[in-house]
């Protein structure tokens, strides 16, 4: 069975390898990732996964996995930041504060969809200016949503959470491992 990840991120190429697999290709779908008006940060995610997943061209019988991670507070959704300044912005909304990362994951394989949503909240510790200009320096906020890895240095700000590590990572292992199943393909091979 030829296995296709619809993604550009190293962490969720990583995190695969935890439980065994690796893609015979991988293919970065590119869609407007632009939330729609008033639309919710579950939704939003879910919908972005789906659509990646149907944006990947692929032969009928590959199984194809695409995810996305989206940051919210309350029910603002935190994307990736486009710049510093905007980092700096997401940081500074999270000082303090618990918000919650969502990570959607699609499925496609014997003509069938699958997907799963799975919501952590996370704690994150009042941070100074200085931890704010320190972490932005370093450029660890860009490519990932709310402008922080919890993999990475920003794990120092991050006191507490509830649901799944690998899901705040970007890709819910537990719950990946069960769709891949579903789909037809074998885990730890």
């Amino acid at each position: 069975m030829v296995f296709v990840l619809g993604s550009g991120s190293p962490r969720r190429l990583e995190l695969l390898k935890q439980i065994g697999v690796t893609p015979d290709f991988i293919r970065s779908p590119d869609i407007d990732e632009a939330p729609r008006a008033g639309e919710l940060p579950r939704s939003y995610c879910s919908r972005i996964a789906l659509e990646k997943l149907i944006s990947v061209e692929t032969d009928t019988d590959c199984v194809v996995l695409c995810a996305d991670t989206t940051v919210a507070v309350g029910r603002r959704i935190l994307g990736k930041p486009t710049n510093a300044a905007e980092a700096e912005t997401f940081l500074r909304l999270m000082s303090g504060r618990r918000h919650r990362v969502i990570t959607a994951v699609a499925v496609r394989g014997r003509d069938q969809i699958w997907s799963k949503d799975v919501v952590s909240s996370v704690k994150m510790k009042v941070l100074s200016g200085r931890e704010i200009d320190s972490y932005l320096a370093l450029n660890d906020w860009q490519g990932k949503a709310g402008g922080y890895g919890i993999q990475g240095p920003a794990s120092a700000f991050i006191p507490w959470i509830k649901g799944s590590f690998t899901g705040i990572v970007g890709l819910p292992l537990a719950e990946t491992a069960r769709l891949l199943e579903t789909a037809g393909m074998k885990i730890w091979k």
